[in-house]
């Protein structure tokens, strides 16, 4: 108040920023990889490209792919086999050399390499998934087992999406149910993220809790939907995969699909590793973590089950 009794009015400088690294292409539906050309083409990345591929998923659709690029871009195909993931990566990485981008052609732990390589050497990122298990397919972060259980790593979020129902579709149906767990466990993730912003003031994107929540809901309510060997059953998970990597994307944090159900799942990895697919151990710690919210953990258990999906460890 100033000398004369007059209220002056303050105001509060606005001074929060945000940078959010979002999809620019995403190619959804049947038989669309042979559009990844074209994808490659619009974003003009360089015309030297390192495929980062499996031993199986090189021949459902690696081969493919480099087949698709190689009279238009210097093509080096760089083959993710198993063993220790961090030497791995470090391999993958010594054979980007001139390439401008990555493609992760593959399943989690292919689209986890191809991401972590592409953060590291500061290269554009394609995700080409031949199986919708879990919601890695669009996000920033990966996931890489260590002895002492999985440790979540940031990653280069995909520039474009090219997934075709027709590949995501002949997947086991194992795989697709995982990724349905994964996107319905998003609940309670959300649940924990507002309970952590009441209590400890925790910043909160109503944009992302929101996305996540609607994603969520379009599985649950279309549970019965999900059949094996369907393309529209591939087509409405895939959809919400990346709806729920996109609302990573927006609050810039995993928070919009990884809550208490996640931990759950990191304490599965390291009391029986090598168990369970992620969206499965993330569903089982969604119907426990909604029960202690005092939620509607049947309903969620339930639709698991509908699905395919396990409710037990």
């Amino acid at each position: 108040m100033s000398a004369g009794g007059i209220n002056l009015l303050r105001t509060k400088v606005f001074d929060k920023s945000k940078w959010m690294q979002l999809p620019r292409d995403v190619v959804i539906g049947h038989d669309v990889l042979g559009q990844v050309p074209t994808v490659c083409e619009d974003l003009d990345l360089g015309d030297a490209v390192l495929i980062i591929t499996g031993e199986k998923t090189r021949n459902i659709a690696g081969k493919q792919v480099e087949a698709l690029l190689a009279d238009s871009y210097d093509v080096t195909v760089f083959p993710a086999a198993a063993g220790d993931p961090l030497e791995v990566i470090r391999e993958a990485e010594a054979a980007v050399a001139g390439a401008g981008f990555v493609i992760g052609v593959g399943g989690g732990r292919v689209i986890d390499t191809a991401k972590i390589v592409a953060y590291n050497t500061d290269r554009h990122f394609i995700s080409v998934p031949t199986a919708a298990s879990h919601d890695g397919i669009a996000s920033s972060r990966a996931s890489v087992p260590t002895a002492e259980g999985n440790v979540s790593l940031a990653a280069e979020p995909p520039i474009a999406i090219v997934a075709d129902t027709v590949i995501i579709a002949s997947a086991p149906h194992r795989l697709l149910a995982s990724g349905c767990a994964d996107i319905i466990a998003n609940y309670t993730a959300i649940l924990d993220w507002e309970l952590s912003h009441r209590l400890r003031g925790e910043a909160l994107s109503e944009y992302a809790l929101t996305l996540s929540r609607m994603t969520a809901e379009i599985l649950f309510k279309n549970a019965d939907l999900i059949k094996p060997n369907s393309e529209e059953s591939a087509w409405l998970v895939t959809k919400a995969l990346v709806s729920s990597g996109v609302a990573m994307s927006i609050a810039g944090s995993s928070r919009p699909a990884s809550g208490g159900e996640h931990k759950f799942s990191h304490a599965l990895d390291r009391l029986a590793p090598g168990k369970g697919l992620h969206g499965e151990k993330c569903g089982i710690g969604a119907i426990i973590t909604m029960y202690l919210h005092g939620g509607d953990w049947e309903g969620i258990r339930d639709s698991l089950k509908t699905i395919g999906a396990p409710t037990t460890p």
